[in-house]
């Protein structure tokens, strides 16, 4: 039974602005009843599902032949005892400690002068203290802006302006105690009220290589605020009843995280806790998932990859999460080593840079028997290699943060499908291949929208073999926040979600042929080539820019920038990258190719021709 009061009912609006689709709180009612009743959805929350670990010695198997987690049972009997919930280099988070601290601190978010689905934006490492924060936010009645920590000052300024955030919560950390950052944001957003600090304290009286995490440290508005610390003691009653009359319940928006668009700067995806719900069974059915599983992620946690990979699937199954608060192909390594992880959880970037480390061949990683991998194409050659070195078996689902998943690859199909495609349809997300110009229907696979069963693709059309996959089902976000124009290009008319790839299908398995969008994939990350450009053009320097894909062995992809230069201008790349460092441009945008050229070539409707430019790239780095 949940130590967790019951959440009131839903608001279907947000509590201002116009009421459309693009600013729901829940998905709708009919929808809710149809999937909760096929079983896709349920009525449970993660924090009922946390409460119920935090009370129950069944994930203890997690802790067995561990013995320097078990030597925390002579010091914390009862908190050991739940087992981990949360692993890092140096410290760890038990079932227990994660309810608890997460309680201590929703109370906290609840006794200031919030409002019930309030925004506050989220700018902390990935950790168990990110969760444990998640976690308060849905338990309080708040709604989380997701961001990954390499997000520049300018994609912070956005959200926080997108999504209305009311707070920013960050590190507790001896540099931000002057609240410098936050002071700059509120400059821009006055409705931006609260700076909130807050750091985990590990039991430093455990000799042991991952002490518990036993203490938070709170900051409000730059005061530290010691009546609020929490502490988590020996005698800590695991029964505690915390009452959140304001919690959010599992079909409404609890959390939006930023996605790159084809223009400007990201778009916010509005996800509910059911959608993920959903994943996590397709998740357990493909990967034969067990309570015994180790994971290990490597992808950030805001969003749709880290979301079900750490936040969802991991605590449904009641299993430790090994985490690192910075990725270092070193440092997985070693974890996966010292933690005898069984599921991986990366991009195909990340996988590659751990085959190139020096280090591979003195660890021993034999522990894996799954790696979940995708956000960007994977190298049949080198996806084969790490099966190899590894033992591990590569799957991938094929999808984005708004549609979830179409295609999966299983655990039991033959290597030639985990590698070079990305599988068959899920039945539920009643996929269909569309015209790339007209949005026909080509193919269909209508399982839950009324039509009955079919054991293969329906061929509507059998000229044309390749088009933009759509679907409709469980997975599905709400769509974008607070933005009609991008939803009336995410959805068709009807309520299909549509993909922004080519693809086409062969033995009823998807290969993605192509890009409809005018994205970069660095190492998994969606960089919006248009976006890229309007920044570089900000240089004094710069007349015109077009940004392409450049392709790279590790990262897939690299930003590759042509440039006109105005008269008498001069540039280099280290000079445009600390320009766009000044206008706090995130990372993954800098360029890493500079080429100035004369002019940049135009197609015959007088739009920049890069298709000339992605092949004078490939050449040039050929030669």
């Amino acid at each position: 039974m949940s130590h967790i009061s019951e959440y009131p009912p839903t608001e279907q609006h947000w509590p201002s602005g116009k009421p459309t689709s693009s600013r729901n709180l829940c998905a709708d009612r009919e929808t809710e009843r149809r999937y909760t009743e096929a079983g896709w959805w349920g009525t449970e929350t993660l924090s009922d599902i946390v409460a119920r670990h935090a009370t129950s010695s069944s994930p203890a198997s997690s802790l067995q032949d561990d013995s320097s987690l078990l030597a925390l049972q002579d010091t914390y009997p009862k908190i050991s005892a739940t087992g981990a919930a949360f692993i890092e280099e140096d410290r760890y988070w038990d079932w227990q400690g994660y309810h608890l601290l997460a309680g201590r601190l929703a109370e906290f978010f609840a006794d200031l002068d919030f409002e019930r689905t309030e925004r506050i934006l989220v700018f902390l490492p990935d950790s168990g203290l990110l969760h444990a924060v998640y976690l308060a936010a849905e338990r309080a009645g708040l709604i989380v802006v997701g961001v990954g920590r390499r997000a520049g000052k300018a994609e912070l300024s956005h959200l926080i302006g997108r999504c209305e955030a009311v707070a920013f919560v960050e590190l507790y950390e001896e540099e931000h105690r002057n609240g410098y950052l936050f002071e700059s944001l509120r400059s821009e957003h006055p409705h931006l009220r609260h700076h909130i600090q807050i750091a985990d304290v590990v039991n430093k009286n455990a000799e042991i290589r991952a002490p518990l995490v036993t203490e938070l440290l709170v900051s409000i508005d730059g005061q530290p605020c010691e009546n609020l610390q929490t502490y988590l003691s020996p005698d800590t009653n695991p029964d505690t009843d915390f009452e959140f009359p304001n919690r959010l319940g599992p079909s409404e928006l609890f959390l939006l995280n930023s996605t790159s668009g084809t223009t400007g700067l990201p778009k916010c995806v509005m996800q509910t806790q059911n959608r993920w719900f959903y994943f996590h069974q397709l998740a357990e059915t493909y990967g034969a998932l067990t309570p015994e599983d180790r994971f290990c992620v490597a992808v950030p946690a805001p969003f749709g990859f880290g979301l079900w990979t750490t936040h969802f699937t991991p605590t449904i199954l009641g299993i430790p999460t090994i985490l690192m608060r910075r990725f270092s192909p070193e440092l997985l390594l070693r974890l996966i080593e010292r933690e005898r992880a069984t599921v991986l959880c990366a991009v195909t970037t990340q996988f590659i840079m751990m085959l190139n480390s020096p280090n591979l061949a003195q660890h021993d990683l034999t522990s894996l028997r799954v790696l979940f991998t995708g956000g960007e194409a994977i190298p049949p050659q080198r996806a084969q290699e790490f099966e190899q070195q590894t033992g591990a078996v590569l799957l991938n689902f094929y999808g984005s943060n708004e549609t979830g998943v179409l295609t999966g690859t299983r655990i039991d199909d033959p290597q030639q499908v985990r590698l070079t495609t990305a599988g068959r349809p899920v039945p539920e997300m009643n996929v269909r291949l569309l015209h790339p110009e007209t949005a026909t229907v080509l193919k269909r696979w209508d399982f839950a929208e009324g039509n009955s069963k079919q054991d293969a693709w329906q061929d509507i059309s059998q000229d044309i073999s390749q088009g933009v996959p759509a679907c409709k089902g469980p997975a599905m976000t709400l769509g974008y926040y607070d933005d009609d124009t991008a939803n009336a290009e995410l959805f068709t008319e009807d309520g299909w979600m549509l993909m922004g790839d080519i693809v086409r299908f062969k033995d009823d398995c998807l290969q993605v042929v192509g890009r409809a969008s005018d994205f970069i994939i660095r190492g998994g990350k969606n960089i919006s080539a248009p976006a890229v450009e309007a920044e570089v053009m900000t240089h004094p320097a710069v007349r015109l820019a077009a940004a392409v894909a450049a392709p790279d062995e590790v990262f897939g992809e690299r930003v590759a920038v042509y440039v006109e230069l105005r008269e008498g201008a001069s540039l280099d790349l280290e000079d445009l990258n600390e320009h766009l460092k000044s206008r706090g441009v995130s990372k993954e945008w800098f360029p890493e190719y500079l080429v100035v050229i004369d002019t940049i070539p135009r197609s015959s409707g007088a739009k920049m021709a890069k298709g000339e430019l992605r092949e004078d790239i490939i050449s040039r780095l050929e030669s």
